[in-house]
C-alpha cells in the first residue's frame, strides 16, 4: 500500500548548533524526491531522523498520516552516506542477512538478490566478496540492500557517489521501477545534473532550513528569468544593440539573451523576422545549479 511521508516543524540541535529549523516536506507516492544542499546543510540529519536514527528535538515525522512506528521503519529502505556493508563477506551473503533482517524468507530473499543484482548489472559478481569490487559496483550492492526486502518507502543518501554515467542510468532505471509501483522515493545528490534530470519533485536545504521545495517543472516556471534562445539566419551579434537585450551567450546563428523589465520578447522576435528568418525561439528554463545558487545566496 503506498503512503505519503510527511515532516512537519522538525528541528534539531548539537549543543549550540542548530542544524535543523522547522523543516517541513512530503515526499509523495510514486514520486522521485530529490533533496539539495551545501554540505552541513542538513540532509543528512534529516535522513536519520525519518529512518529513526535520530530524534528530533521537536516535529513530527508521519506515514500515511499517522506516527512512525518501529514496524513501519522496518519496511523502508535506507542507503546512508557511510556506506555500512562488510567487506569480508560476499554480496550474497550479506543481501540475504539484510532480507532475514527485515523478515524474509529464505525462498524471497534468494529470488530478490537474483533479480535485483542482476538489474543492477552485478548479478556474475553475487558471490565476491564485497572488498573485491571496484568502488562502483561497491555501490551498485550497497543500493541493492536497500532494495533486498522490498521497501515501501527509499531514503537514499548520495547513491549516485562514484558511479560512472552508466552506472547512473543502471541505478535510475531500478529506481523508476520502484517508483512504478507507487514507493515513494528521497535522494540526496551533490550531482545537480543528475538530480535534473531525475527528481520529480525537489527540496533545497541551507543551514538547517528549507529554502524551496515542490515539483521540478514548477519551481523551474517559478525561478525563471525573462531569458530566451534565439537561432537566426547569419551572426545575430546585432542583438547586443537591442533596446532592453542583456546578452548571455552568442555563438554565430545561436544567442541567449535576457530582457530587461517591461521589455516585450515579440518585439525582439519583430526585429529578428525583420532581418531574415528565424529558425527557433524559445524561453530558456533556469537550471537546478541556477535554481540552487538564487534561493541559497
Amino acid at each position: 500500500m503506498t503512503q505519503l511521508l510527511r515532516l512537519d516543524g522538525l528541528n534539531r540541535a548539537f549543543g549550540e548548533r542548530q542544524a535543523l529549523k522547522d523543516v517541513t516536506f512530503d515526499v509523495a507516492p510514486g514520486r522521485l524526491t530529490g533533496f539539495v544542499g551545501a554540505n552541513g546543510a542538513g540532509k543528512t540529519t534529516t535522513m536519520r531522523i525519518i529512518l529513526g536514527v535520530l530524534a528530533a528535538d521537536s516535529g513530527t515525522v508521519t506515514w500515511g498520516g499517522a506516527p512512525l512506528t518501529r514496524a513501519d521503519r522496518r519496511r523502508f529502505g535506507y542507503m546512508p552516506e557511510e556506506r555500512g556493508l562488510y567487506p569480508k563477506m560476499t554480496i550474497r551473503e550479506q543481501l540475504t542477512y539484510f532480507g532475514r533482517l527485515h523478515g524474509l524468507d529464505a525462498g524471497a530473499v534468494a529470488r530478490n538478490i537474483t533479480s535485483l543484482l542482476d538489474r543492477l548489472g552485478i548479478g556474475e559478481r553475487a558471490d565476491e566478496q564485497l572488498e573485491k569490487l571496484s568502488l562502483g559496483n561497491q555501490q551498485r550492492a550497497q543500493i541493492a540492500a536497500a532494495l533486498v526486502h522490498q521497501p515501501q518507502l527509499l531514503v537514499l543518501d548520495e547513491p549516485f557517489s562514484g558511479l560512472d554515467p552508466i552506472a547512473v542510468d543502471t541505478v535510475v532505471a531500478v529506481l523508476r521501477e520502484q517508483t512504478a509501483r507507487g514507493v515513494p522515493v528521497l535522494f540526496s545528490s551533490h550531482q545537480l545534473d543528475v538530480v535534473e534530470r531525475l527528481c520529480d519533485d525537489l527540496v533545497i536545504i541551507g543551514d538547517g532550513a528549507i529554502l524551496t521545495a515542490g515539483r521540478r517543472d514548477e519551481l523551474r516556471a517559478a525561478y525563471a528569468l525573462p531569458r530566451y534562445e534565439i537561432r537566426v539566419d547569419g551572426d545575430a551579434g546585432w542583438l547586443r544593440d537591442q533596446p532592453g537585450v542583456t546578452m548571455i551567450d552568442l555563438d554565430g546563428p545561436r544567442a541567449v539573451f535576457d530582457l530587461d523589465t517591461g521589455v516585450e520578447e515579440q518585439s525582439v522576435l519583430r526585429a529578428a523576422l525583420n532581418r531574415g528568418p528565424v529558425r527557433a525561439f524559445t524561453p530558456v528554463a533556469p537550471t537546478l545549479a541556477e535554481i540552487f545558487r538564487e534561493v541559497a545566496r
